[in-house]
């Protein structure tokens, strides 16, 4: 899905509830994952096996894994990434060198 994915691009996964563990907490599986993930959840109401979008940065590409920055470093596959938001380095707006006086 996201062949393009740089360090420093904005990503979103697609994980599944599994369920509700306290009334802010909800337990979710990330795709590709293989450990389960708790993420806070206090607005909503979400069902078992609803989809949720979980949005974060890269921060390490090995090959086919994608390592993102989700409040924790999870690493997953590539193929279980969709692009948010490509990463655009800061433009200078000065001069690097001073104008010879």
């Amino acid at each position: 899905m996201a062949r393009g994915v740089k360090i420093g691009d904005e990503v979103a996964i697609t994980a599944t509830v599994r369920r509700r563990v306290t009334e802010d907490r909800v337990s979710v599986s990330i795709p590709s994952y293989g450990f389960p993930h708790s993420i806070v959840d206090r607005t909503s109401k979400v069902k078992k096996g609803q989809a949720l979008e979980l949005v974060g940065d890269v921060t390490h590409i090995d090959g086919d894994w994608v390592t993102v920055n989700l409040g924790l470093s999870v690493t997953v596959n590539m193929d279980t990434l969709r692009l948010v938001t490509a990463y655009k380095p800061p433009t200078r707006k000065a001069p690097l060198v001073d104008k010879p006086t």
